[in-house]
């Protein structure tokens, strides 16, 4: 016997474009270029469509435990994706297959494929000098100022000396960020590194000598976590917007440069001015493909000013499907040529809650007197998740495992009131 669909299950398998179980293009598979829980997002986006995801990694074990995942096909001696995609590609025993990338890594080595790969593996990415305009923060503050799109101030660094001409208020309120986020992060486990001083500036660089990853020195812009702002969607080969998303950050981890841990769905037109910088901004690039863009409302002048942009699927992702504007979806349709229409509404005041994660944040804020336990857990009812859904349970039983196996080796190699625990992060 079938199970029955909840409400939003409905919704979500009859909101958009294509009916799922007509035409022939959901035989066509997805090969899945990354891991974690962006990864994830994009399994259940598609995999609740029928599309079959093989992917390239075996990711990490949450993810694994999905009803929908599924190793790539991939043949005794095929060589690593990671240093090869093309003979990789050539080796899988499949006709024909999109790529979706959910990493900055894999989306160059997607668009750097030779154009007959590209036939046989299509996907929705820009060329790579569009991608480097907006994945380099130094290139992405070009085109900001190109574009008149308002943003912090930020100057490139790459040794202490470059530090000598710039004023001393400057470093009051400033903080050092990579020009590759992703490398970044794999190196040090933090987004940016705060600084208060000239001297401290200097001392980061000095320490960063050899890393080969230039640095950015750029204006932190004050005011709390729902100050931020995403514009998420997508634009089809023929550089038409389809979707847009906007969602308020409400808490995060860290505090200063963490990741969301609660938010919710906004009506795009509340936060118009944001919308036009940002389609100036991607217009400029000739950008194709999904996208994320992060903004910040700066209190002391009242402009959004852009911080980054994603050229790729973002870690909740699925949640943008839930609220109807499944990106994941638009970009397989579009990959494969599949006309589609514009998605002009989606559901608002949905919210997202990824309880682990928010912990911590509760925790730095009760500390502030800011929230009460009572106060955070009336944000658990009605809020999604990002790991535990109903029809597809095991990545969360997964995680939960893997957090007590986590706390009980933390216990028999730590103890006492100095150890620290954080969340998750990438």
């Amino acid at each position: 016997m079938p199970r029955k669909l909840g409400n939003w299950e409905k919704q979500y398998r009859t909101s958009t474009l294509v009916d799922l179980m007509s035409g022939t293009h959901h035989e066509t598979p997805v090969v899945l270029l990354g891991s974690g829980m962006t990864a994830l997002g994009v399994i259940r986006c598609l995999g609740r469509r029928g599309i079959t995801v093989y992917s390239v990694e075996e990711s990490v074990p949450f993810v694994r435990r999905s009803r929908w995942f599924r190793f790539a096909p991939r043949l005794p001696g095929a060589p690593d994706p990671r240093v090869d995609l093309s003979g990789y590609l050539e080796g899988l025993p499949l006709e024909r297959a999109v790529l979706v990338a959910t990493a900055d890594s894999w989306v160059r080595r997607a668009a750097g494929l030779e154009p007959e790969l590209q036939k046989r593996f299509p996907s929705t990415v820009s060329p790579l000098a569009a991608q480097a305009r907006l994945m380099d923060k130094w290139a992405l503050a070009g085109s900001l100022r190109a574009t008149a799109v308002p943003h912090p101030r930020t100057d490139r660094v790459v040794e202490p000396s470059d530090l000598d001409g710039l004023p001393e208020s400057v470093f009051a309120g400033a903080f050092l960020k990579p020009t590759d986020s992703e490398a970044f992060l794999g190196r040090f486990s933090v987004k940016a590194f705060n600084i208060r001083s000239r001297a401290e500036a200097v001392q980061r660089l000095n320490d960063l000598e050899g890393t080969g990853i230039p640095m950015l020195l750029q204006e932190y812009i004050p005011g709390p976590p729902s100050n931020h702002l995403f514009i998420d969607g997508f634009i089809d080969h023929a550089g038409r917007t389809l979707a847009r998303l906007a969602r308020q950050r409400l808490r995060m981890f860290p505090g200063d440069f963490g990741n969301s841990t609660y938010l919710k769905s906004i009506p795009a037109c509340d936060v118009a001015d944001a919308v036009q910088s940002l389609d100036r901004l991607l217009a400029r690039v000739e950008y194709r493909g999904v996208f994320s863009a992060e903004f910040k409302l700066d209190e002391r002048d009242g402009q959004f000013k852009i911080l980054e942009v994603n050229v790729r699927p973002w870690w909740y992702v699925e949640f943008a499907a839930r609220c109807g504007v499944d990106v994941c979806y638009l970009a397989y349709l579009d990959a494969l040529g599949y006309e589609t229409v514009p998605i002009v509404d989606y559901k608002v005041d949905m919210h997202l809650l990824y309880p682990y994660n928010d912990y911590f944040s509760y925790r730095a804020l009760h500390r502030k007197g800011e929230i009460s336990f009572v106060g955070w857990l009336r944000t658990w009812p009605g809020s999604a998740q990002p790991v535990f859904q109903w029809d597809d349970p095991m990545p969360a039983v997964a995680e939960l495992y893997q957090f007590f196996l986590n706390r009980f080796r933390e216990r028999r190699q730590y103890s006492g009131p100095e150890r620290r625990r954080f969340p998750r992060s990438g």
